[in-house]
């Protein structure tokens, strides 16, 4: 249910509801050039291959596992990530809502057809909602989705590169979300810089702006360097090594310690001169002390964060939180998602400084009109929040003035 049936079902709720509010017809087409968009449809094309192949084997197992994955790049990185082409108000670049629209429209459309023999009822129900037709006589719709074809991988494009590249890039940003946490520093705080550090970095060049927009730092450095900043440490795995190496055992464990042993071609170690075989051990990823620093889950590179906070950072940071407040006060308001605003704020000087710095950019993500910092009116409701260590009282209400 948590794994599946509800990110499914949220994907399409999150499709209807902005949809119907532009009152816009989606068309199943996978020709967008927006890298997201790509991104999603190359890695849909891979899933109907990999189901396909699963469910051909009788792998019911193997084909949900595969669902779950991709389910998580879809809601979790594509729908996150795509969340402001779809709040864009009308007038703007209309050509990228059309495609966001679209996409997703697609790849829905895909994965209810791939999920049907596995989820018949869930998947009947979205894809009646996403082919209902504006009239009875229109062709548009099938009556049911067990009737309508298997998806065709070749409907859409292939981008094995893309789609690694991505996938590693999201890996990147929850190695480095997992750093924050550790470090007690809260995600709407920026940081200054991250850097990823060994193989395959050379394919994130072009995708670094999304690695500094999810993680929040202002810049990010590839370097293909990994020794720089961090060392692989040899862990023999002694339940299988005792049996075969008996007292030699210690030695093998005091050359690992010491740093004595080499990697070789075949995937192999050798250290106190016994070869190991990759099942024996496991290579890990060490930093220095003092560093902010963890491996990927392929162990063949590193993130690092700069985790000094600057006065910039912090009210750059404390503005964020502002938003986050003013966002929930719309949804605790039962407002539109459209509604143009205006904002109340009632703050310490530390936030009120923040907000004179950031005013425009906070005006933009809450749909502000007006935002004003002092007293709060008697007559609205009074929402209150923590900023960092304060508490900041604001009011909002919905306005006609655009």
């Amino acid at each position: 249910m948590r794994l599946v049936i509800n990110p499914i079902w949220n994907a399409y709720s999150f499709f209807t509801l902005y949809a119907n509010v532009d009152g816009y017809r989606a068309e199943y087409r996978a020709d967008s050039p927006q890298l997201l968009d790509r991104y999603v449809l190359a890695k849909t094309r891979e899933l109907v291959d990999a189901v396909t192949a699963r469910m051909d084997a009788y792998d019911l197992a193997g084909a949900c596992t595969d669902i779950t994955l991709y389910l998580d790049a879809l809601n979790n990185w594509y729908i996150r990530r795509s969340r402001d082409r779809f709040w864009a108000p009308a007038g703007g670049d209309d050509a990228d809502k059309r495609n966001a629209y679209d996409t997703l429209y697609t790849v829905l459309h895909t994965l209810t057809r791939l999920c049907a023999p596995l989820l018949p009822f869930v998947t009947e129900e979205i894809y009646r909602g996403l082919t209902a037709a504006p009239s009875e006589s229109s062709a548009d719709a099938t009556a049911s989705i067990h009737l309508a074809d298997w998806p065709d991988a070749h409907a859409l494009p292939a981008d094995h590169e893309l789609v690694a590249a991505m996938d590693r890039v999201r890996d990147v940003c929850s190695t480095a979300l997992r750093l924050r946490e550790d470090a007690g520093l809260r995600v709407r705080l920026p940081l200054a810089s991250l850097v990823v550090a060994g193989a395959d970095t050379a394919s994130l060049a072009g995708l670094t702006h999304l690695i500094e927009d999810e993680v929040n730092v202002k810049r990010v450095e590839l370097s293909a360097d990994l020794a720089a900043h961090a060392t692989f440490i040899l862990r023999p795995n002694g339940k299988l090594l005792g049996q075969r190496l008996g007292k030699d055992m210690q030695n093998v464990f005091a050359g690992a310690r010491s740093g004595a042993w080499s990697s070789n071609d075949d995937g192999t170690v050798t250290v106190a001169g016994h070869t190991l075989a990759p099942n024996e051990f496991e290579l890990a990823l060490e930093s220095p002390d003092g560093v902010t620093a963890a491996a990927l889950r392929s162990n063949d590179a590193v993130v690092t964060l700069d985790v000094a906070i600057t006065p910039s950072l912090e009210a750059e940071g404390l503005a964020r939180d502002v938003i986050r407040l003013v966002q929930q006060a719309r949804k605790d308001e039962d407002f539109v998602v459209t509604d143009r605003i205006r904002v109340w704020v009632d703050a310490p000087a530390k936030v009120v400084a923040a907000l004179a710095t950031h005013r425009e950019s906070v005006q933009a993500e809450v749909l502000a009109v007006e935002l004003i910092v002092g007293p709060l009116p008697e007559s609205r409701r009074v929402h209150v929040g923590r900023v960092d260590t304060d508490n900041v009282s604001l009011a909002v209400e919905v306005t006609t003035t655009t």
